[in-house]
């Protein structure tokens, strides 16, 4: 079954969504925008690294994603502006990136891949990484669900109830750069904040809990990842951008909808 290229992007597409999905939540809750914004911007970095030292990609993405989040992070709670920080940082690591893959020795890289993502080429061993990379960050959140919950929403009840909103924050941290690099090869780095944001906004209006906006996040981020593939065959499109296209269409879908059943008063 797997010999089948559109099995595999299917598969892979899923995987991604799923992780992205339950992050999401967290990333619309915190508004963390243009925090993943610019760690998915490093992402292009970590493949010039990767393939600079002969390394996985997965690995080199995740490294540099890392190191991005964490230094963001830790400049927040220094009294920078982060509108602006997050700025430079972003579009520096993308065009940085950018430099560094064309001045590998003797590479062919294909940085459209990598900005938009390549989802028909996966392979069984990107698959692998893909749904490895979701459920760690699935199994991850659920475990730390109610504590994160509390960190994200109330941190002063979260102190006071003996826990760590720092810590909490490591946790989205690192969820956020395995995303990322499990993520590239299927969007590319420019798309991948779509895919954290727009499920989790489109669920918002209709969810009465944060475990319902979670699952219907999910739901409708495999949605957009299978109706996207499915919109790229018949369209003759790169996937990755039309797998952002329908999300974007449910979103404006919901925002209609929202507005069409909301009391009138």
């Amino acid at each position: 079954m797997l010999d089948d290229f559109l099995v595999r992007a299917a598969l892979g597409a899923v995987g991604v969504a799923i992780a992205a999905a339950l992050l999401g939540c967290f990333v619309v809750w915190r508004r963390m925008a243009y925090f993943g914004d610019a760690t998915a911007h490093a992402a292009l970095l970590g493949v010039a690294l990767a393939l600079g030292f002969e390394i996985s990609v997965f690995a080199g993405v995740l490294v540099v994603a890392l190191v991005m989040a964490l230094s963001i992070s830790a400049l927040s709670g220094r009294g920078h502006a982060m509108d602006t920080s997050l700025g430079v940082m972003a579009h520096a690591a993308l065009a940085f990136g950018l430099v560094a893959v064309e001045l590998l020795p003797g590479a062919q890289v294909d940085i459209e891949a990598y900005l938009f993502g390549d989802i028909l080429a996966v392979s069984r061993g990107d698959l692998l990484v893909i749904w490895a990379g979701a459920a760690v960050v699935a199994v991850g959140l659920l475990w730390r669900w109610q504590a994160l919950l509390t960190a994200t929403l109330n941190p002063e009840l979260a102190i006071a109830g003996g826990l760590s909103p720092v810590r909490e924050e490591r946790l989205l941290i690192l969820a956020l750069a395995v995303v990322v690099a499990v993520a590239i090869k299927a969007v590319g780095a420019l798309l991948i904040t779509a895919l954290l944001i727009i499920p989790a906004a489109a669920a918002r209006p209709f969810a009465r809990t944060p475990e319902g906006m979670a699952v219907l996040a999910v739901a409708l981020g495999v949605s957009s990842a299978l109706g996207g593939l499915a919109a790229a065959w018949h369209l003759d499109t790169q996937a990755g951008p039309t797998i952002v296209c329908v999300a974007a269409i449910l979103f404006a879908v919901s925002i209609l909808l929202s507005r069409a059943l909301a009391p009138r008063g």
